[in-house]
């Protein structure tokens, strides 16, 4: 008896475009805050803003971290996507790798920070203490937004045998193995100084109330700016960094949202 397999979800494809689009994108973001947020620390998000709201170092490391969590939210939904069309696939053929869409939604990525970080607003730019900026804003915009846009649009619909349902199954793995990686380096950066969290309070917030939050703890001031709206601290419990919004937290690093380039902030920091 010859056994029918059923109809494949016309959906299935589309959905594995739309993640692998949604997960180069938000893999180019955390390229980006990693390699040169953190590592290199080459720029951060408002590095050329020194006036104003947005130049104070509330602003900046605030800044950052929603920068972060943004990425975080498009990989959510990239995996999201990623699911659905791996529960809606029958078999293997629909699952075929889309790895020209990862590396269009990369290639994206790079070309809307250069349009719009670099050029158009001028909040930062790749290499900030650089002596032609703009040199090294093209090789960037050329390496990592160029290329890979051109190379994923040239192999978007590259022909290749069948796949088999494991040769899916691993460009799945990838794809979120790849994702977990760069958001985890985000929440626990290589070089952060351990159990070390950054708190910004909002404008007019005592720091008073957020040390009667954490008067039943051990946590110790590492460093602070000259204005008292920054704070760098250690030996937090994670349990009691939520409750530090309450206190008058803008932001903390490592609760809900990720340590990214705050937790490399370091003692004598000015902006």
């Amino acid at each position: 008896m010859e056994l029918v397999r059923p109809p494949e979800d016309p959906t299935v494809p589309r959905r594995l475009r739309r993640a692998s689009f949604l997960l180069g994108f938000a893999m180019g973001g955390f390229f980006d805050g990693i390699l040169l947020h953190q590592i290199l620390q080459w720029h951060h998000l408002l590095s050329n803003i020194q006036v104003g709201p947005l130049g104070t170092l509330t602003a900046q490391v605030a800044a950052d971290g929603i920068f972060h969590a943004i990425m975080y939210v498009i990989a959510a939904a990239g995996l999201i996507e990623l699911y659905r069309a791996r529960s809606a696939a029958t078999a293997g053929p629909a699952l075929r790798p889309r790895w020209g869409h990862f590396w269009i939604g990369f290639g994206v990525w790079h070309i809307i920070d250069a349009l719009l970080s670099h050029w158009i607003t001028g909040i930062h730019r790749i290499k900030m203490d650089a002596e032609n900026p703009l040199v090294w804003d093209l090789a960037w915009f050329v390496a990592f937004g160029l290329v890979p846009l051109l190379y994923g649009w040239r192999t978007r619909n590259h022909r290749r045998p069948p796949p088999t349902g494991r040769t899916g199954k691993t460009f799945a793995s990838l794809l979120v193995a790849g994702v977990l990686t760069g958001g985890l380096m985000n929440l626990f950066p290589l070089r952060a100084d351990a159990d070390t969290t950054v708190i910004a309070l909002r404008p007019g917030a005592s720091p008073g109330a957020m040390f009667q939050a954490l008067a039943d703890t051990d946590a110790r001031v590492v460093w602070s700016d000259s204005q008292g709206s920054v704070w760098v601290m250690t030996a937090i419990p994670t349990a009691e960094k939520l409750r530090l919004f309450a206190a008058g937290a803008m932001y903390v690093s490592g609760s809900v949202a990720p340590a990214g380039c705050s937790a490399w902030l370091k003692a004598g920091t000015t902006s």
